[in-house]
């Protein structure tokens, strides 16, 4: 399954910036912000992908920015509050997903807050077992499923991690219809959550990211935290931009093999699932628009000096930078194609 920014887009133009001066916009964002995130864990990839934006952000507009790991209902509670700009967002497509499930606290995004900037993708949500389980890979793991063992996967529902579960389930569905019923969601929260699922024996699988999680793929097998990659969800496209030099110890050309083609998770006989985690800013939907043009124009700039991608590629994300009216209509776009995929894959 390929998406692509161009597929998404079809003929919306691009919005051309504004190129007016930072100072000249009505409404200026406080000296002061804080930027809540929607996970709660400081050590996954939403934090770090967050704290380079703020950094960047902070020190071009001459401000302070604060990240909050307050998790998505505390989030979007505190972003629906605040329409002075003080309180910004920062999350990934969990944050319309989690509508699409149907999740509490979960509303659409695209009338109940503003789309702001993306800012990269994470190439590296993937799902993981421990170093010493007896699944060596995807394929042994819907063998097992087909062969009537039931196999416990560590998700935080209503979001990324529960996306990739569908598919898994559907995968084994397509290949022994019936044996998706043996894949069981074990129901936990942000990456330590599930990392912890794991080292307790509560989960035989976890969705975790190569940021977080690739760390423990480097211990040795005896050791209780050790953990190996069956599955990075991206599509090769966009693993393909992240340098050669992987994540850790872990080069590229080996991330490469846990992807599809060389990792299959079926959505169909005849194609493969993938998704690209991607980072993107919500306001609330009141606040003043010159605030929004404000982060817009100083991102813009940012991206365009280059040195924020130098970062962002050094924790393995990948640039991906849209002023927020060309990001909404995109993630309306990605939605649109994933609300479909859903109905299909749980039906």
């Amino acid at each position: 399954m390929r998406i692509s920014r161009r597929l998404v887009l079809g003929a919306v133009a691009a919005a051309a910036l504004a190129t007016t001066s930072i100072t000249a916009f009505a409404g200026e964002l406080p000296k002061n912000v804080r930027m809540v995130i929607g996970s709660k864990s400081t050590g996954g990839d939403t934090y770090q992908n967050s704290a380079i934006i703020a950094d960047a952000l902070a020190e071009k507009l001459g401000i302070n920015i604060k990240v909050d790991a307050v998790g998505s209902t505390e989030g979007f509670k505190a972003l629906k509050r605040d329409k002075r700009g003080s309180t910004i967002m920062m999350f990934h497509d969990q944050a319309y997903l989690g509508e699409l499930y149907g999740r509490k606290g979960y509303d659409d995004p695209f009338t109940t807050y503003k789309i702001g900037a993306a800012v990269a993708i994470n190439p590296g949500n993937s799902y993981l077992v421990a170093k010493d389980s007896k699944y060596k890979n995807m394929t042994e793991i819907f063998a097992a499923a087909a062969a009537g063992e039931k196999i416990r996967v560590a998700i935080q529902p209503g979001g990324v991690s529960e996306i990739g579960f569908s598919a898994m389930k559907n995968a084994a569905k397509v290949l022994s219809p019936g044996s998706e019923v043996n894949l069981v969601a074990v129901k936990t929260g942000s990456q330590s959550d599930k990392n912890q699922a794991m080292f307790d024996d509560l989960a035989d699988v976890i969705n975790g990211s190569i940021q977080a999680n690739e760390q423990f793929t480097q211990l040795p097998a005896d050791d209780q935290k050790a953990m190996r990659f069956v599955w990075v969800t991206a599509r090769a496209e966009t693993l393909d931009q992240a340098p050669a030099k992987g994540m850790g110890d872990t080069t590229r050309d080996q991330l490469l093999a846990y992807a599809n083609p060389k990792t299959s998770v079926p959505l169909t006989k005849s194609e493969n699932f993938t998704f690209d985690k991607e980072f993107f800013l919500l306001y609330n939907k009141d606040m003043d628009e010159g605030m929004v043009k404000q982060i817009d124009t100083a991102l813009a700039e940012i991206f365009a000096e280059g040195k924020i991608q130098e970062r962002q590629k050094g924790s393995f994300f990948i640039p991906n930078f849209l002023p927020s009216d060309e990001a909404s209509v995109y993630y309306m776009g990605k939605r649109d194609i994933y609300r479909k995929i859903i109905q299909d894959i749980t039906k």
